[in-house]
């Protein structure tokens, strides 16, 4: 692979390193969580990849969460900070009347204009309200529970500060009645809390809201973003010399709030011991009492999950109990209630196929050969089915969809972006001679991965393809809101007979529990994905679990991914970073010293150098770091890359029309797509060739720029050209997932910006995917035993 960058001009001059630290787990995620805070804000209401270690202090953080945590903290650092000891005294005093003549045309300007909400609070009360609207915003502190508070990074090229807005967060449909949360103003201005909260807070707390939180101020954190300092500092303002530590109440919220915190890093549940000492850090007196407590009040379940050793003979039935080792389980209802619903709903599916599989599906498996053949038999006897496979290996349900689909049968494709249905299209769409690969015809060869539709607004070039809806190819969210597929029955469930998700991988429990909920019985599931990418954004690790179950047929795709990238990204699933031959600059490498060098390269690449040698415009190509925060993360990159691509004045809120941008309807969940222009009913966007219209109060916590993205925004898209930045500070944030989910979205060219030296072939030979606290596979298991 080159090492050399395609370049007209010499990099700029640098900024210093600046080694950010993380906060904590998440990305989330999110933007969550790592990742974009359930993540990725959640991680953006993005989710995150957690690990069993976020309860301790040391575990460190998942990549975009923590890169979020770390960026919460970074308004501390005074930009003008450095250099100010050169003044001289006369100068010095010069500056100081300057700022203080500033700051009193300012309070005069303030004076004369409106107030916003939340704007003149100072101390606790603008520390509660920053919290909350940064969790709005996608900034949701992820599992910081486990981890110290990391110092501020500073970062060269901050993205422009949005106001925040006057107006308190949208309220939803079903939102409390006005009398609910004016009840609730009173009880937080006395707590010395906004009143900008009280809509959330009655949101969450329900009727009486006013007189519960009065009663129990702890509960308090419930509402996203509130910290136990903050809820502790309320707690005092309302009760007084009352207030303490080991108040019984303190103690069931905590738990509460930890089992969330540790949802968001992708935990369904966690060990009790592990509870209980990040209780102890919490300042809890008797973790364990209050542990109890919150089960007594129905606040958590608990559960008894028996522990298989390795090697150790399966139970004998017999008249005799035998003790068994168990682990004890604490966890929120929502969750165990979800997982436990899938658990039924795929042991449902799995026996209730038809023994004989019938006419339609000997047609379909007649049909096929190869790869799609073996996937088809597989299908045709029984109800689920588990198939893992790279890019190409999309090819082989693509086949199988297509054959179902001729041969009479109600068969739909789920896909986790638009994106991904696009490609999943193309593939439907192209020739027979396109689709050897799958169907082991002589004579052909694979679909090209550039060849993949585009869903306009998507970063990717318009190519023609079948109509999506027309070949059956559909999202997840899509499926699940009713928007797209197929109708429901007189039951409510889906009118199927096959459904193929693909991207599976990026299922949490909740939204997998609701998709099998949806399936009638004698419906077939095809479970479809790539093991090595990162796992969902929501709690849980639906396919890994399954996977490691072995409760059910799972088909390996034996497509290769084809060229270089695939060669490489191959080699990273296997933990191995190899060197690999790129005659046609399909992989560069940009060495760098720092981070400013590392943004300066970046927006060069965009701009310049891949469209020049290689053709893809920078339109069409995606840039991937590991989270938000830093000198190097989305932020900075996306200030810079706007500056060079879309310059303006952002007059709706840091917004231009051009802009490229990622929207985020829900918490995980996030679409790219491109602001059209913005007027009295908000900013319009058209994600994925659909226009959507985000009202003025909600934009600041649901629009990004999106030129620059966390690998868990990226996860289940493919672009043209991929750039992939890996600044100084960025080593504890890799891992093997997170490298070869980042390699993997480029379809023709890779250029990696290089700061991390030898962190990198160490993550990928070394760090593998934090594991989550999960009960599916148990809960799998035991069925298939009983059954």
């Amino acid at each position: 692979m080159s090492t050399e960058p395609e370049t007209t001009e010499e990099a700029g001059p640098g900024t210093p390193d600046t080694r950010g630290t993380r906060e904590g787990d998440a990305d989330a995620g999110t933007e969550g969580r790592t990742e974009d805070g359930a993540a990725e804000g959640a991680e953006d209401g993005i989710a995150a990849e957690g690990a069993e270690g976020a309860a301790a202090e040391d575990e460190g953080a998942t990549d975009e969460s923590a890169t979020e945590g770390s960026e919460g903290s970074e308004g501390a650092v005074g930009e003008g900070a450095v250099g100010a000891g050169e003044l001289s005294e006369a100068e010095a005093e010069l500056a100081a009347q300057r700022i203080e003549r500033e700051r009193i045309e300012r309070r005069k300007a303030e004076k004369r204009g409106p107030i916003a909400s939340g704007t003149k609070l100072s101390g606790k009360a603008a520390d509660l309200l920053a919290a909350v609207r940064a969790v709005e915003s996608g900034e949701k502190p992820v599992a910081t529970v486990f981890t110290e508070p990391a110092p501020a990074p500073r970062r060269p090229a901050p993205e422009p500060v949005r106001r925040p807005q006057p107006a308190p967060a949208a309220v939803p449909p079903g939102a409390p009645a006005p009398e609910t949360v004016d009840a609730v103003r009173p009880v937080l201005t006395e707590g010395g809390a906004p009143d900008a909260l009280a809509p959330q807070v009655a949101a969450v707390l329900g009727e009486g809201a006013g007189t519960v939180l009065r009663e129990d101020p702890w509960q308090l954190l419930r509402v996203g973003g509130v910290r136990p300092e903050q809820a502790d500092g309320f707690a005092r303002a309302l009760l007084g010399p009352d207030c303490g530590p080991d108040d019984a109440r303190r103690g069931r919220a905590l738990t509460v709030w930890l089992l969330e915190q540790a949802a968001v890093a992708g935990h369904t549940a966690l060990e009790l011991p592990t509870l209980t000492a990040a209780l102890g850090r919490q300042g809890v007196p008797d973790p364990d009492a209050a542990v109890q407590d919150a089960l007594a009040e129905g606040e958590a379940l608990v559960f008894q999950d028996a522990l298989e050793e390795p090697g150790a003979p399966a139970p004998q039935d017999t008249d005799e109990e035998q003790e068994r080792p168990v682990r004890v389980l604490v966890g929120l209802e929502r969750y165990a209630l979800a997982e436990e619903s899938l658990a039924d709903g795929l042991a449902r599916l799995a026996s209730s196929v038809p023994e004989q599989a019938g006419q339609a599906w000997e047609t379909v498996t007649a049909g096929l050969s190869g790869g799609a053949a073996e996937l088809a038999r597989a299908v045709a006897g029984h109800g689920l089915v588990l198939h893992t496979g790279g890019e190409a290996a999309r090819a082989e349900p693509a086949a199988l969809l297509g054959a179902a689909r001729a041969a009479g049968l109600r068969a739909y494709a789920a896909c986790h972006t638009p994106n991904g249905r696009g490609r999943l299209t193309a593939y439907l769409a192209a020739s027979p001679e396109r689709q050897g690969e799958a169907t082991g015809r002589p004579g052909t060869a694979p679909v090209e991965p550039g060849a993949a539709a585009a869903e306009p607004g998507d970063g990717h070039p318009a190519r023609p393809a079948g109509d999506p809806a027309a070949q059956g190819v559909v999202t997840v969210s899509g499926l699940l809101a009713g928007v797209e597929g197929p109708g429901r029955d007189a039951d409510g469930a889906l009118e199927v007979d096959l459904l193929i998700v693909l991207d599976a991988p990026q299922l949490d429990v909740e939204s997998a529990a609701m998709l099998v909920e949806s399936l009638p019985d004698g419906a077939r599931l095809v479970l479809s994905g790539d093991p090595g990418v990162l796992w969902s954004a929501g709690p849980g690790r639906v396919f890994a679990d399954l996977l490691a179950a072995g409760v059910c047929p799972q088909t390996v795709s034996r497509v290769p991914d084809p060229g270089p990238l695939g060669e490489l990204v191959s080699g990273i699933g296997v933990g191995e970073l190899n060197q690999v031959a790129a005659p046609g600059k399909e992989i560069v490498i940009v060495p760098v010293r720092d981070a400013g060098e590392a943004v300066h390269r970046t927006v060069q690449l965009v701009a310049d150098s891949v469209p020049r040698a290689i053709g893809v415009p920078a339109g069409q190509t995606v840039v991937i770091t590991p989270g938000h925060g830093g000198a190097a993360g989305t932020r900075a990159l996306n200030s810079a890359l706007k500056e060079r691509l879309n310059p303006g004045p952002g007059r709706f809120g840091g917004f231009d029309p051009g802009d490229r941008i990622v929207y985020s309807p829900a918490p995980g969940r996030t679409v790219p797509g491109v602001v059209v222009k913005a007027d009295t009913d908000g900013l319009h966007l058209s994600c994925a060739g659909a226009p959507v219209v985000v009202p003025r109060e909600r934009v600041e916590g649901s629009v990004r720029h999106g030129w620059a993205l966390t690998a868990h925004q990226a996860v289940g898209a493919r672009w043209p050209a991929a750039v992939v930045v890996l600044p100084g500070d960025a080593p504890q944030a890799l891992s093997r997932p997170w490298v070869y989910t980042a390699f993997g979205r480029a379809e023709r060219h890779l250029s990696v910006v290089h700061g991390v030296e030898q962190a990198l072939p160490k993550a990928v030979a070394e760090v593998p995917a934090k594991p989550r606290t999960t009960r599916l596979a148990t809960l799998l298991r035991t069925q298939a035993t009983a059954s």
